[in-house]
């Protein structure tokens, strides 16, 4: 699922942006859902679970420690 969504976490990635982060949550998003883009009366709900997504990414990506990576 979401092959195309790439790793943030280091080493893989050193600076991931908060668009990095909106990405990889919209492309999230549209596979679960099954749209690539809502209908109007779907667009609140859908845009609210990316906003969560991409929150909930960018607060395990803050709290993963990863060993031998040089602390930040």
């Amino acid at each position: 699922m979401c092959r195309s969504i790439k790793t943030l976490r280091e080493p893989y990635t050193h600076d991931v942006s908060h668009s990095d982060m909106h990405a990889a949550a919209l492309q999230y998003v549209r596979k679960i859902s099954g749209f690539r883009a809502p209908a109007a009366h779907n667009a609140a709900a859908f845009d609210a679970a990316v906003r969560e997504v991409a929150e909930a990414t960018e607060r395990l990506l803050d709290s993963l420690q990863v060993r031998g990576a040089a602390a930040s």
